[in-house]
């Protein structure tokens, strides 16, 4: 598989190892988990929408590697 391909298609994996994730923690963004999971990666900033939305897709791609890791 081409790199762009295989990276779009770990990134749809891993977007979806995320939808579960959001799944199981019911949709409570504002919960343990997901407060500790912000803090780690900003900080106390805030960053920009598009930093943002990069940083979710690289840890998307980064949960579908280590969930094939996993097995």
């Amino acid at each position: 598989m081409r790199s762009g391909l295989k990276r779009l298609f770990e990134t749809m994996l891993g977007l979806w190892a995320l939808f579960v994730l959001l799944w199981h923690s019911r949709f409570r963004l504002r919960g343990q988990y997901w407060q500790w999971r912000w803090h780690t990666a900003f900080g106390r900033g805030e960053p920009a929408f598009f930093e943002k939305a990069v940083s979710l897709l690289d840890y998307a791609r980064w949960m579908h590697q280590m969930r094939r890791n996993r097995r």
